[in-house]
């Protein structure tokens, strides 16, 4: 055989040279992932302080809080009465415990080595420290679809991608945090246990899935994408006693220790949601039981059977599933799960759902915002799996399909499709660079025909060393051509020369770094501002810093009796509870429809309807959020339509929303607001004294563009108790009963009346005319 062209010479090393020193690589090049992944997730600390971001957060760290304090066993057992007051909550049996006993594990660990870190830090840095583990995870489980470079090539891609970032920065204390780890290590370990049939792997894997399932809701989404693939195998004809191993060994593992989170109980048995898995479950032992049989009975006659066999399973597990989901013993589809198929079900029969705006339908710009270059890398990657299709291939295709679909339904679900964009497009960049970075050149088409006519004399063993040579390409899948071979085979297809390579190389790093600094630009300008602590720039570029939530929070702990109960949306239940530690009478929970209606009833009714609902809860403080003076728009007025779609869908005779939209459809708050709008506690709570700020201008809400009436509301039932120095958070106190008996808007405008200054009453005698000094 003729030595093939090289476009560039290869230093003359030996293939175990070679092999050590590329695994030396790929260790300092997942240290340096590793180390990017969490830097890039700090620029909250870096430019605010360590802080819990968002919302839910902030009950997670109040939980662990206590985890850390006072035990697991007290965790487990506790019942918060701040919570949803009157009614309390049982949180032990209300969350997955999964996030809290992670970071209690790491704060006990840390004390046990004489490391005092405090719980808050811990909780802040946690999601930072999982994505290194994430991009670890993502590496192993690409190396599985095809080599070790489209593994680090993954592993750098989620380590940045803004997909991931969106919830796993620092202070981002969410399921999510830890979540994504586990999701890509438990499909990692699913893959081995597949490939290689080992119970070992397939426990592995079932451990793994309890973690999951103890630290995410999203766990439903392994649930069935394993199952999933193991009956899109089946129906290609690739049932194997590996898949069969893997997959046994998994679900059995995998759902009992389930089972013991004491949120999930049952439901892996008694839900529709979980009924995939165990209907794969007993389909794979039909299909095993039907290869045995299959090797003892004639073909003919094995038909027959199936055939019979088939159609009356079918009958029997249609007729057992109807009879259980009418008895009740299977629970049917949830709403969550008709949203999902259909995006308008939420918005028609699930208000509190369709409230959240994690929840809408996914824009294309957020695709490229959260993805960038990776979204047309990933069909590439997915395609290029197509043409091999080996059986974890498929799992790739079917993770693709599923991801794309769900994350175009709702915005949060971009978290799930962000894993499979960088392994796919991974693939196919790692494909390309096989090409172009390759040294050897195709053969010349003489050369070829030379080479060929030199084959044709080796007879039969030409034949043979054909075989022997796909039996070695193979096994050599995992190794690219200068990794593992001193002299390079001549090939047929290729790339001449070494400008091609020099230019293709080169735009694909310019490719890249743009990349990276879309994501840096993206994680440091949209992701890292936490909601609790707003920031303008200056003029001078400088960055100002708007605290009025935490500002507010403190005014009711330092101003409040511990037992008063605080009534806002309840977006703002987990900060009140963890800043203030104050009851609150919704939170973000949202397990009571009716009770967060109740909140959207006081806000959308007339203060003299709203005062006895408040005095039957014993509220003792309002709190809304107003960003008409900064242009604020995650307000309580841009909100305000959720909150009278909820409470209309509890009292549609008392709150409508037509009454708070104009006889054109539109929804104003300037001099042609309804009635209803202008009367209600929302809108009286918002601007009440805003005009004063404007000193006799125009009345301006900044964040709506609509300019106000010159005379605000008044209030009646509420006195103002404190607005914060931007006017973002307006707190009012509830007036206790008349003592003489009387409502309070007769009361004030009685005590109006006594304080109005009392004219000289005109005379009607003519002035005297003055003396003259004559």
């Amino acid at each position: 055989m003729a030595t093939p062209k090289l476009a560039y010479q290869l230093p003359p090393l030996s293939s175990a040279t070679v092999e050590n020193t590329a695994s030396l690589f790929r260790i300092i090049a997942l240290s340096l992932i590793s180390a990017t992944a969490i830097a890039s997730r700090l620029f909250a600390v870096i430019t605010y302080e360590s802080v819990i971001h968002e919302f839910d957060p902030w009950f997670n760290y109040r939980a662990t809080k206590l985890l850390a304090s006072k035990g697991f066993y007290e965790f487990w057992n506790w019942f918060d009465p701040t919570a949803w007051y009157p009614l309390g909550r049982v949180v032990g049996g209300t969350i997955y415990p999964g996030l809290m006993a992670t970071s209690g594990v790491i704060y006990n660990v840390l004390r046990a080595v004489n490391l005092p870190v405090d719980i808050r830090n811990i909780c802040v840095l946690l999601a930072p420290g999982f994505s290194a583990l994430t991009a670890w995870a993502t590496y192993m489980f690409t190396c599985e679809m095809k080599d070790k470079s489209a593994g680090l090539l993954a592993a750098s891609f989620i380590a940045i991608a803004p997909g991931y970032i969106s919830r796993s920065v620092a202070g981002s204390y969410d399921n999510e945090a830890i979540a994504i780890f586990l999701l890509m290590f438990t499909f990692y370990l699913w893959i081995k246990a597949m490939k290689e049939g080992s119970a070992f792997f397939g426990t592995l894997a079932g451990l793994f899935y309890f973690y999951m399932v103890a630290a995410w809701g999203g766990y439903a989404f392994i649930t069935n994408m394993i199952p999933l693939h193991v009956f899109v195998l089946i129906l290609m004809g690739r049932f194997n006693y590996k898949m069969y191993v893997g997959y046994c060994s998994w679900y059995a593992i995998g759902t009992l220790a389930s089972m013991q989170v004491p949120f999930v109980g049952f439901q892996p048995v008694k839900t529709s949601e979980h009924m995939a898995a165990l209907g794969i479950f007993g389909l794979l032992q039909l299909v095993a039981f039907a290869e045995l049989v299959r090797s003892h009975v004639a073909s003919r006659q094995f038909q027959v059977l199936l055939r019979s066999a088939v159609g009356l399973l079918a009958v029997i597990g249609v007729a057992l599933g109807a009879l259980m989901t009418a008895k009740g013993w299977i629970a049917p589809w949830t709403g969550r799960f008709y949203s999902l198929w259909d995006v308008e079900y939420a918005k028609k029969y699930i208000p509190i759902i369709a409230s959240v705006s994690e929840h809408q339908p996914t824009a294309w710009p957020s695709f490229f915002m959260d993805l960038h270059v990776l979204m047309f890398l990933f069909p590439v990657g997915v395609f290029l799996l197509f043409k091999e299709m080996r059986d974890e291939h498929v799992f790739v295709i079917i993770y693709a399909v599923v991801g794309s679909y769900f994350a175009g339904v709702m915005v949060r679900l971009m978290l799930t499709l962000t894993p499979v964009v960088c392994v796919a497009a991974a693939i196919a960049l790692s494909t390309l660079l096989d090409v172009y970075v390759d040294p050897v050149e195709p053969v010349e088409q003489g050369e070829a025909t030379a080479g060929s006519s030199d084959n044709s004399t080796t007879g039969t063993t030409g034949s043979v060393g054909k075989k022997a040579g796909k039996k070695a390409a193979d096994a050599s899948t995992d190794s690219t051509p200068s990794a593992t071979q001193t002299t390079p085979a001549a090939k047929k297809a290729g790339i001449f020369g070494l400008d091609t390579r020099i230019l293709t190389v080169a735009n694909v790093i310019l490719l890249l770094s743009f990349f990276v600094y879309h994501c840096t630009w993206v994680t440091s300008n949209a992701y890292s501002s936490p909601s609790v602590i707003l920031s303008s720039k200056n003029r001078d570029g400088s960055l100002h810093i708007i605290d009025d939530f935490r500002e507010a929070y403190y005014w009711l702990r330092q101003n409040t009796a511990p037992d008063s109960v605080i009534c806002s949306w309840w977006d703002y239940g987990y900060q009140i509870a963890g800043m203030a530690d104050r009851p609150t009478l919704v939170d973000n929970n949202t397990w009571n429809n009716t009770h967060i209606a109740t909140v959207g009833k006081i806000m959308g009714s007339p203060e003299e309807k709203a005062y006895p609902i408040l005095r039957k809860h014993d509220v003792e403080y309002v709190l809304v959020i107003f960003g008409g003076l900064l242009a604020y728009s995650g307000d309580d007025l841009n909100k305000f339509l959720w909150m009278i779609r909820i409470a209309q869908g509890i009292w549609p005779d008392e709150i409508q929303e037509k009454n708070y939209f104009t006889p054109r459809g539109e929804y104003k708050l300037d001099h042609d607001a309804t009635p209803a709008m202008r009367e209600s506690v929302m809108y009286k709570a918002s601007y009440y004294r805003f005009a004063e700020m404007f000193q006799g201008h125009a009345v301006q809400d900044r964040a709506r563009g609509q300019t106000l009436p010159s005379v605000g509301p008044t209030l009646d039932y509420l006195d103002e108790a404190f607005t914060s120095e931007n006017w973002i958070v307006r707190i009012y106190q509830v007036k206790k009963d008349d003592i003489l008996g009387r409502d309070h808007k007769s009361a004030n405008a009685f005590m109006d009346g006594k304080k109005r200054k009392r004219l000289r009453p005109t005379s009607h005698r003519k002035p005297l005319p003055k003396k003259s000094n004559e």
